[in-house]
């Protein structure tokens, strides 16, 4: 599962720059490199130019993520930074800085204080309990009220009213968006990196 095209090397590889987005594009399936567990308010983010996690902030609220959190190596997005995921029904806590394969099931357009934050929704492509589940709607509409919920509101003790779901959309737009942040990160970013 390195997923690495890459000699070996003395140096740590920063992991954002070195995967592809896609471990298995035939089968939807993304690398993902994951910053948040579920039930955590801490957030963690990748630092993009040297690929160590850091502590962004503590959130300011006891809502706590109700999903797994990440990034897609080699994206950009609209907002200036690589293309989240998020991972639905994690039943095991994962380890920050990890790499795992996920399998695209649907993305959640979001805008952040006026910038487009798309948030691509995955399960984890090796978790049995997940193989039934091909489509967002598959979690079912409490999942979709809870994460629309918490991404509205995390934010409201310090900047209120500044996030919004713009809504739900099947795989088929999941990947049109990974395609084209993609694009993104190989004419806007890539020619950045050593």
């Amino acid at each position: 599962m390195a997923n690495i095209d890459h000699k070996p090397s003395k140096y740590m590889l920063n992991l954002l720059h070195v995967l592809s987005p896609y471990a298995d594009e035939g089968k939807g399936i993304v690398n993902g490199l994951v910053e948040i567990n579920a039930t955590s308010i801490n957030k963690y983010e990748f630092i993009t130019e040297s690929g160590q996690l850091k502590l962004d902030r503590v959130g300011y609220s006891s809502l706590a993520y109700p999903v797994a959190y990440g990034l897609i190596p080699q994206t950009w997005d609209q907002d200036g930074d690589m293309l989240d995921f998020v991972i639905a029904n994690v039943t095991e806590p994962l380890v920050p800085g990890s790499l795992a394969e996920l399998r695209v099931i649907g993305v959640m357009k979001f805008e952040d204080g006026g910038e487009r934050d798309d948030k691509i929704i995955t399960v984890l492509s090796d978790d049995k309990r997940m193989d039934h589940i091909d489509s967002y709607t598959a979690l079912g509409g409490h999942w979709e009220k809870e994460a629309t919920h918490y991404f509205e509101h995390y934010k409201d003790l310090k900047k209120p009213g500044t996030c919004k779901v713009l809504g739900f959309f099947d795989t088929k737009e999941a990947h049109a968006i990974i395609k084209e942040c993609t694009e993104r990160y190989n004419t806007e970013y890539k020619s950045k990196v050593d």
